[in-house]
């Protein structure tokens, strides 16, 4: 005969210390385990290892984290670090098109990247004078500067 499984019974479950608290809190937050898993592997409901996650998950993040200047501060480097790349990509980029005379920009990047590149690639015939086909630069000669000036 069968007996029946007292369902309102309450499971009872052994006292967790603070470090293996902390432990289930940093392996979720690592992505190392699942809370499904570890509420099956250290025997402790999931509505527990939630609330461990939202009490300890903070103390945690502090005892491994940085302080939130130092965060900001190398987010800040990174910023930088990422703006002169694309700078250098940007003047690569115009460069080419200044060579090939083929607007690549236009039609591959979106249309800020692509007006930025414009910019430069203006900027760069405003300084160095127009480039032939080739891409050397045909820069006015003085003497073609004074000629131009005669003629005005």
């Amino acid at each position: 005969m069968k007996t029946k499984k007292e369902h309102w019974l309450k499971k009872s479950y052994q006292k967790a210390t603070l470090e293996t608290k902390l432990l289930v809190v940093d392996q979720i937050l690592n992505g190392q385990v699942s809370t499904n898993f570890a509420a099956k592997k250290y025997d402790v409901p999931r509505t527990t290892i939630s609330y461990w996650l939202r009490k300890y998950s903070t103390l945690v993040q502090q005892n491994t984290g940085m302080s939130k200047n130092d965060e900001l501060k190398k987010l800040k480097e990174k910023i930088e670090e990422l703006e002169f790349v694309k700078d250098f990509q940007q003047d690569i980029i115009a460069g080419m098109e200044l060579i090939t005379g083929v607007d690549m920009s236009k039609k591959s990047l979106p249309k800020s990247l692509a007006k930025e590149i414009e910019l430069k690639k203006k900027n760069r015939l405003k300084q160095n004078g127009s480039m032939d086909v080739l891409g050397l630069v045909n820069k006015p000669s003085t003497k073609d500067l004074k000629h131009n000036k005669n003629n005005k």
